[in-house]
């Protein structure tokens, strides 16, 4: 289990370079996308993501989501126009990229979620298709551009 956000401190504003890099991933791209993209070396790469989760106040391992979410809630990157229109959602579907937004361990995932563990896949999976998303990191990030996920961080303590 990942350990929790335990600290209050304010978050630390990006450097330029890592804004840079924090912008691709805000744009869904994955750490090796972001270095073929920019000429980084994939070592360096990891090491600004793990400079970004901790101005973010992210635990160590938090999945890209989490940290597009953070991103976004504490207003460092701005939010991409979404590309497709919002499908209906229901508050099942809500709740779970909420869910999705705050939390990198499966099993938060689906307790924050009010699912059991052994459904949570295929409630994913629907809620990807149904978006349109190819991932979980874009589906953060449409939900954010349709204003599905308000713009406040990540509540101080919760479990990642």
């Amino acid at each position: 289990m990942t350990s929790p956000v335990t600290t209050s401190a304010p978050i630390t504003p990006l450097t330029p370079t890592l804004l840079r890099v924090a912008q691709h991933l805000a744009h869904g791209l994955a750490p090796k996308d972001i270095g073929a993209q920019t000429g980084l070396s994939a070592e360096t790469v990891r090491q600004y993501m793990r400079d970004i989760r901790e101005s973010l106040h992210c635990p160590p391992r938090c999945k890209p989501p989490v940290m597009v979410h953070r991103l976004f809630a504490t207003q460092q990157v701005a939010v991409p126009a979404p590309d497709r229109p919002a499908p209906q959602f229901s508050p099942e579907d809500l709740l779970l990229l909420r869910a999705v937004a705050e939390h990198s361990n499966p099993r938060n995932v689906a307790l924050a979620a009010k699912l059991a563990p052994a459904d949570l896949r295929a409630a994913l999976d629907q809620l990807l298709v149904d978006t349109g998303a190819k991932d979980t990191t874009q589906l953060v990030i449409l939900a954010h551009g349709w204003n599905l996920l308000t713009a406040e961080p990540t509540r101080v303590g919760a479990s990642q």
